[in-house]
């Protein structure tokens, strides 16, 4: 398993993938800590996990590095990655009582009737390479601190991360076993998905993906949370900020070279603000810095791997072909390393590919529309619905437009984002489930009534 720079092309390390005996043993070792875990005391699970947090912020610069040699992320972006981590983590240790409490329910005289939040045991995690701390520590930080273990099977593009994530649990004081890195290939996962010891697993990835480890997990009788990909509009309403809307717009499409899930990636845009808006957004594109992603002055570096910028382009390729404009970018860059830039298309059709898939890349499509009306009808074209955001000056008019987008989130004036205080997922083939906020640390738990007489 190579950890390759997308920005040089060099083999950064070589590691060995787990073999069958070390993916049993992990097993073994992830139950066997289950059964002492779940009885150590939320409050001390709460002060493991704030450890985290120390640890996470003490080794910042190190865990922002190794993210952006393994997968290109630019290291001021990835530094925030790092604190986001600390974040959530320390947001379960204030939290994770509240979230967890007995919760009394009604009952006759006489009587004792309360849900209990318990751990269900080993949950195996399958994540991605695009943000390879902030995925992980948004499974683990509810998930361990409600009791249960966790196995991390990470994008195979990231070892070194994957590595330094558990190194992180094991520096707070985390009891062995409790978190474990396994570097193993994708053919494993539905093995280790139908061994009796996983009670749960949550993937975040591909909608490939996702279905085959709902398939497996389904037929295992296991719960599942998957958040899968997104297409998601932003919409520009006429009586918008546009200047507001073109800056936030462009950095929802291009932080992380666009490789996220809730990057804003369809942009649908009112006629009556449209030519404003179109040149606000370009002046945006342009002033982003595109280059080596160690410097702390780079907005856009490469992208994570070859195969996936030849497939970004083939599909700006075919956009083009259906008869899209591109206005900027639109060719990979003549340079060493993996890197596209920032693509904008005009006049889309609604069937191209950058309008109608996914675009894992900084490519964005803008759309013109005449009305509120066909705004939302654009907006809910798609498979997809994962997140949204909505540009206008009347608040109570964004609202509105928000309860009809079809997608688990949707921000108004705001670009979309995860945040450990609200929950996060989505819906139709985005996936289903929720992490974060007391809804993410409750999913992989026996909510258990208890009747006492």
């Amino acid at each position: 398993m190579d950890a390759v720079n997308p920005a040089t092309g060099a083999v950064i390390e070589s590691y060995e993938e787990a073999d069958d005996a070390e993916v049993e043993a992990a097993l073994a070792a992830s139950q066997s800590a289950f059964e002492e875990w779940r009885d150590v005391p939320l409050r001390e699970r709460e002060e493991l996990i704030a450890n985290a947090a120390d640890v996470l912020r003490e080794n910042a610069e190190r865990y922002a590095r190794l993210m952006t040699d393994e997968m290109g992320k630019p290291v001021e972006q990835a530094r925030g990655e790092v604190e986001k981590c600390a974040w959530a983590c320390e947001y379960y240790a204030e939290h994770a009582s509240q979230h967890l409490a007995d919760e009394p329910r009604a009952s006759p005289a006489g009587t004792e009737v309360y849900t209990s939040y318990e751990p269900l045991g080993p949950v195996l995690a399958v994540m991605p390479w695009n943000y390879p701390f902030w995925q992980v520590f948004r499974f683990a930080a509810p998930y361990l601190t409600a009791g249960n273990t966790g196995i991390l099977k990470h994008a195979s593009n990231v070892p070194g991360c994957a590595l330094a994530i558990e190194e992180v649990f094991e520096k707070a004081g985390f009891p062995e076993g409790v978190f474990q890195s396994l570097l193993v290939s994708s053919s494993k996962v539905d093995g280790i998905i139908a061994d009796d010891r996983v009670r749960a697993a949550t993937l975040t990835g591909s909608e490939p993906a996702g279905r085959a480890v709902a398939e497996t997990a389904g037929r295992e009788l296991k719960k599942t949370v998957l958040e899968l990909g997104g297409s998601d509009p932003v919409v520009v309403l006429d009586d918008a900020d546009v200047a507001q809307a073109a800056e936030t717009g462009a950095w929802a499409r291009c932080q992380n070279t666009g490789q996220s899930c809730i990057a804003g990636k369809r942009f649908v845009v009112h006629d009556a603000v449209y030519d404003d808006f179109l040149d606000a957004f370009l002046d945006e594109i342009d002033a982003y810095t595109v280059g080596d992603p160690r410097d702390d002055q780079t907005d856009i570096g490469p992208m994570a791997r070859r195969d996936l910028l030849e497939d970004l382009h083939e599909q700006v390729v075919r956009s083009a072909q259906a008869g899209a404009d591109v206005v900027r970018g639109g060719e990979p860059l003549d340079r060493e390393g993996e890197y596209y830039p920032p693509t904008v298309l005009t006049d889309v059709p609604r069937d191209a590919p950058v309008a109608a898939e996914e675009t894992f890349g900084p490519v964005a499509a803008v759309l013109r529309v005449d009305s509120e009306e066909e705004a939302v009808e654009v907006a809910n074209d798609t498979d997809l619905g994962l997140g949204a955001s909505v540009w206008t000056e009347d608040r109570a008019r964004g609202q509105r437009v928000a309860h009809r987008i079809d997608a688990g989130c949707t921000y108004v004036n705001e670009l979309v984002k995860s945040d450990p205080r609200v929950p996060f997922g989505g819906v139709k083939d985005s996936g289903y489930g929720r992490e974060l906020a007391s809804d993410g640390i409750r999913e992989f738990v026996n909510r258990k009534t208890i009747w006492v007489n």
